[in-house]
This record gives structure tokens, C-alpha cells and sequence, in this order.
């Protein structure tokens, strides 16, 4: 098993999207990036914690690669919005990827750069990519949000 760590917007859709997907064993979301230890969400919220929301995936990669699951993520949002998804406003909704070895770094690089060059966008692709960061679980109450709720996706 691997994981995989992404903040794409509010982290209860990024997770849904990433369920769907065959070879992902597990997640769940909750926070990174931040200096706060061990943050609730109402912090979080505070825009002032430094952490974003993210999904903690843990994949087989016999079952779905690393690229697969990068694709997911670009089309889980718009990652040419700073600070924010749809309504969402904050840091703590920034498009991130954590990368946990030097091969996820260099293709959620290469990956980066060609949705970059694919002229998909008008604006820049402002994705940051960096060293994962202590994953900190959120609430209990975010995990699988939307399922619990009997819900599959958010909908702006």
C-alpha cells in the first residue's frame, strides 16, 4: 500500500471523488500544512492554523497509479482558484498536492506542468506541491461526509 495526500477545496467532495476509484483501499481527511497541533476544524476555519484541508488516501498501486489518482484530483477542482473552491474562501481550501517519495514529487510535477501546457485553463495553475506534511484526522463527523448523509457529491 501507498498513500497519497491532496487538498482540493473542501475536503468532504475531494473525498467522495477519491472512493470512487478502484485500488483506493482507505481515506480520510483531515488537515496539513499548518503549525497548530493537532487542529479541530473550528480552528482551521479560523484561517489563521496554516493548514489546508486534505484527503489521506491509501492505494494499492497494482490496482491504480499514482498518475490515475492525480487525474482525480486535477478534475476534483478548479486548481487555478488561489485560497479558495466555489464558495469557499481560505487557505485552508488551497489546491495542494503532498507528495511522500521523490516519484510522487516528480509526477505530480510532470503532471502539473502538462495540464499546465494543455491550454485546459485561461489562468495559471496555481497547485502547490510539496513535502507531505503531518496529516492530522479531522472530527469524526467529516469522515465519509457525504456518505453518511446518503449523498455522493457536493454540488455548488
Amino acid at each position: 500500500m501507498e498513500k497519497a495526500t491532496f487538498g482540493a477545496g473542501c475536503f468532504w467532495g475531494v473525498e467522495a471523488a477519491f472512493r470512487q476509484v478502484k485500488g483506493v483501499k482507505a481515506t480520510a481527511v483531515g488537515y496539513a500544512g499548518g503549525t497548530t497541533k493537532n487542529p479541530t476544524y473550528k480552528e482551521v476555519c479560523t484561517d489563521s492554523t496554516g493548514h489546508a484541508e486534505v484527503v489521506e488516501v491509501e492505494f494499492d498501486p497494482v490496482e491504480v497509479s499514482y498518475e490515475e489518482l492525480l487525474e482525480v484530483f486535477w478534475s476534483a477542482h478548479d486548481p487555478t482558484q488561489l485560497n479558495r473552491q466555489g464558495p469557499d474562501v481560505g487557505t485552508q481550501y488551497r489546491s495542494v498536492i503532498y507528495f511522500h517519495s521523490p516519484e510522487q514529487q516528480a509526477a505530480a510535477g510532470a503532471s502539473k506542468e502538462k495540464l499546465a501546457a494543455s491550454g485546459r485553463y485561461r489562468r495559471p495553475v496555481v497547485t502547490q506541491i510539496e513535502p507531505a506534511a503531518e496529516f492530522w484526522r479531522a472530527e469524526e463527523y467529516h469522515q465519509q461526509y457525504f456518505e453518511k448523509r446518503g449523498l455522493s457529491h457536493c454540488r455548488f
